[in-house]
């Protein structure tokens, strides 16, 4: 099968008659650990891994701007810059690009029209962010068009404002960061307050393994919406302004003033950044007995105290830790399983997935063998 980039330039030619001006791209990613902490404005360390969004243009001397994606065959959504009328997020694809141009012109910025074939190899609602990738595409793509010279962290802000305010998802910055700031062969530690961020080296001797289990995603954004309204309501009664503020402490002297859900909660959010920290430094280090230990911790927390993993998904983690044991880590990140294990463990690690999660379900899950890849740029 063509790549990607091979691909977007003939869509691009189908559907326009001519050929492409230049083209972009932006990974898709997963978070090692710092599970639902970026809304919480916490630490977290995601992994740009290389499946891509890629968007090919051509200039155009107007302010319309015409799109087309594989995904959706014989479907081109056409509208103006600045006028992009109603975006609330309905699951329509090309409201993400309708969400950046909008972002822009609410911050005061002005670009010109963009005709755009896009195509990607992001698995598309399996939790690996395939809808970040096509915000951070489209945003480089206007940046250099239109010689904007955005930053890389400014076209997140962007991305996330548009997601968050204009289609209302109330989205995290992690995302779109990772997209866009990655560095090839490293994770990115991510402060979601400060929105610092620092590369953190992978180790070479681990691959990089993600497990799709194909869980209910619909239950599962339900459950993520319910948990991130818990988190907010805590800060409230808390009188923080997110639960990243929240310390030991605190949460103690607190205890009284919480249900017992909302004191586990608390707990997972608070232990959880925590844990990030710890994890960066011991990747640094290639501590695997402390990283492999950290893994382990956070899944148990999103399990007990945030009730928060899939039971299937969550006994194949225990059977893959039980496997790699201190050679590596394991846990659910986003509804999907990503294992960081020494290269000698992967095919034992492919080989346990297919054949003890058909024999618990009846269904296969996918596996995704990645590499930390670049953030968003040309090509």
């Amino acid at each position: 099968m063509a790549n990607p980039a091979q691909r977007a330039t003939k869509l691009f030619v189908q559907t326009f008659g001519t050929t492409a001006d230049e083209l972009y791209q932006a990974p898709g990613r997963i978070n090692i650990i710092g599970e639902h902490s970026d809304y919480n404005e916490g630490l977290v360390l995601p992994v740009a891994i290389n499946f891509h969004t890629v968007i090919a243009v051509k200039h155009r001397d107007d302010y319309q701007f015409r799109a087309v994606s594989d995904a959706f065959p014989g479907q081109i959504e056409q509208w103006e810059f600045g006028n992009e009328g109603n975006i609330d997020d309905d699951g329509l694809w090309f409201n993400y690009l309708k969400g950046i141009t909008a972002a822009m012109a609410q911050s005061g910025l002005s670009a010109k029209g963009l005709d755009l074939a896009i195509v990607g190899n992001v698995p598309l609602g399996a939790g690996l962010s395939s809808s970040a990738a096509l915000e951070i595409a489209f945003g480089t793509a206007i940046s250099y068009a239109d010689q904007l010279h955005l930053s890389p962290l400014a076209i997140a802000q962007i991305a996330q404002r548009a997601e968050s305010q204009l289609m209302r998802q109330q989205c995290g910055i992690m995302d779109q960061m990772i997209s866009a700031l990655a560095e090839s062969d490293h994770a990115l530690l991510i402060d979601c307050l400060a929105l610092d961020s620092e590369p953190v080296k992978l180790p070479d001797s681990l691959s990089l393994i993600v497990i799709d289990p194909q869980i209910d995603r619909k239950k599962f954004t339900a459950q993520f919406a319910e948990r991130r309204q818990e988190c907010f309501e805590i800060a409230d009664i808390l009188g923080l302004d997110s639960l990243r503020d929240l310390t030991h402490l605190q949460l103690q002297r607190a205890k009284q003033s919480l249900t017992e859900i909302q004191y586990h909660r608390a707990l997972h959010v608070m232990t959880e950044s925590q844990r990030t920290a710890s994890a960066a430094r011991a990747l640094q280090e290639n501590n695997m007995p402390r990283f492999s230990e950290l893994m382990r911790h956070s899944q148990h927390s999103l399990r007990e105290n945030f009730d928060a993993v899939d039971p299937q998904a969550d006994k194949l983690v225990t059977l893959i830790d039980e496997l790699i044991g201190d050679n590596g880590g394991v846990r659910m990140s986003d509804g999907c399983i990503i294992a960081l294990v020494d290269h000698s463990l992967t095919d034992d690690v492919i080989n346990l997935v297919e054949q003890a999660f058909f024999k618990q379900t009846g269904r296969d899950a996918v596996i995704h063998l990645c590499s930390a890849s670049s953030g968003a740029g040309r090509l």
